[in-house]
């Protein structure tokens, strides 16, 4: 099948059943979307699908052919600069998915209130407690 990842083409040879997140980390080797809980609970594995952000642990990789998927690669970057600028990521294993979610409030909210970025982010588990860094730092990306 053909899957379209960050704006390219791509023939996967894996079983349909294989979640995305495994064709995205092994298959592909784009390992910023990380494997966190395996149910789509926690956040570390998501994705844009079609602009919407998505668990890819529990994704069967059928599910998505002939939809665009971005990862945190494929991102801008302002995301992750106002990251950085902010020192909001600690251990950092959780951020590409909050980048992602991020990403996603941004282009359909050019001026997301702390409420709102609290709600985009609310499946997000965090064990860092640098949530107040990761809200500045949205917001920082927000007015970039």
């Amino acid at each position: 099948m053909k899957l379209s990842v960050n704006d390219r083409i791509f023939d996967v040879t894996a079983n349909p059943d294989t979640p995305l997140l495994y064709v995205l980390r092994n298959d592909l080797g784009l390992v910023g979307s990380r494997f966190g809980c395996g149910s789509g609970q926690c956040g570390a594995c998501y994705v844009l699908v079609d602009g919407k952000p998505m668990a890819s642990c529990d994704l069967p990789v059928w599910s998505i052919e002939n939809k665009k998927i971005v990862t945190v690669e494929g991102l801008d970057g302002r995301i992750q600069r106002a990251l950085v600028a902010e020192q909001a990521a600690q251990c950092g294993y959780c951020i590409s998915g909050i980048a992602i979610s991020a990403s996603s409030l941004i282009s359909q909210n050019k001026n997301p209130t702390e409420t709102e970025i609290r709600e985009a982010l609310e499946k997000h588990l965090c064990r860092c407690g640098s949530h107040g860094r990761v809200i500045r730092a949205i917001q920082r990306a927000a007015h970039e």
